[in-house]
């Protein structure tokens, strides 16, 4: 959890409020693991980075670590893939973007609830999915 910053009950707010603040972590996240594989172009990167933010891939991510998640991980996850967004991903199915919605709430929820190394262990599975494709 951030210094100073204090969270309201995280059941509190909604499968789409915890899908904001996991996106941006998972954002962080996923430029900090691909940073720490080496320099590298910023274009190539950015390119790294897209792929490990798009729905499609989040989609599959989120199936890599279904199966580990406890029953509270698994409540937040289902909190954002049942939730209903006005909104849908430009290049995804419905399918894959309620999933990878899912895995952005699991992971807000996470954050919220002050859990960063499950975070981790979670995120570094599902790249290491995906990657594997």
């Amino acid at each position: 959890m951030e210094q100073g910053v204090e969270f309201k009950d995280v059941n509190t707010y909604s499968g789409l409020t915890l899908a904001y603040m996991g996106d941006a972590v998972l954002e962080q996240l996923f430029r900090s693991i691909i940073v720490s594989r080496g320099n590298a172009p910023v274009a190539k990167l950015h390119r790294q980075a897209a792929f490990y933010a798009k729905a499609s891939t989040q989609s599959l991510m989120a199936g890599a670590i279904e199966e580990t998640l406890s029953e509270e991980e698994l409540a937040a996850y289902k909190r954002g893939r049942n939730a209903h967004p006005h909104t849908k991903a430009k290049n995804a199915s419905l399918s894959d973007y309620r999933r990878a919605t899912g895995f952005e709430a699991l992971i807000g929820y996470l954050y919220i609830t002050g859990r960063q190394d499950r975070i981790w262990e979670l995120a570094k599975k599902g790249m290491e999915a995906a990657d594997g494709v």
